[in-house]
């Protein structure tokens, strides 16, 4: 793979851009402050507004780096962060990118997370190379299943007690799309 970073990205409602200093309250309010949005994720809900600082210092530190990849999400209407999407693991020698992502709970049921997805998708498989793109869901939010599958990404089955998040150990549903899938989507730049 060619790693670029994390790079400006656009779509049709969307921003996917880096995050700065000034996104902290935005982050805090609308969903890292949120136990209902951390609920299947593997990290709590911050306590506070510099527990947001602390983590975003970190992201933006981590910038610097060419295999760091790590938007927010941020509707051109709203002007500021609404979650994000990022490369949570890789995989060098097989190509493969794990994607993960979240938004605030007022956000969910709009089409902004898989916009989002979508919106990554061909740059991953056509500037940095990936030759897969997985995610994965626990099996009691099945919301984030479906963002998977309307982004092309093909159910490949259910790990037993392969994953924690805030609920404790869970199973994993885990979806993919490789290069050559990518390629046969409709409407695919």
């Amino acid at each position: 793979m060619t790693h670029r970073g994390t790079v400006l990205l656009e779509t049709e409602r969307l921003i996917l851009r880096r995050f700065v200093a000034e996104d902290a309250p935005a982050m805090f309010r609308n969903w890292a402050g949120s136990e209902e949005v951390t609920k299947f994720l593997r990290w709590p809900a911050h306590s506070s507004p510099d527990v947001t600082q602390g983590v975003l210092r970190d992201w933006i530190s981590s910038y610097a780096r060419e295999d760091f990849y790590q938007w927010a999400i941020v509707p051109k209407k709203l002007g500021e962060p609404i979650g994000t999407i990022s490369v949570v693991e890789m995989d060098e020698k097989i190509e493969k990118l794990h994607i993960g992502y979240c938004i605030g709970s007022s956000f969910w049921h709009q089409g902004y997370t898989s916009e989002a997805f979508s919106g990554i998708l061909p740059f991953l498989f056509e500037e940095v190379g990936a030759g897969r793109v997985e995610s994965q869901h626990d099996p009691e939010n099945p919301y984030s299943g479906a963002v998977m599958k309307k982004c092309g990404l093909r159910y490949e089955g259910t790990l037993r007690r392969a994953d924690w998040n805030n609920r404790g150990i869970v199973d994993a549903c885990l979806y993919a799309l490789l290069r050559e899938d990518y390629e046969k989507l409709p409407g695919k730049r």
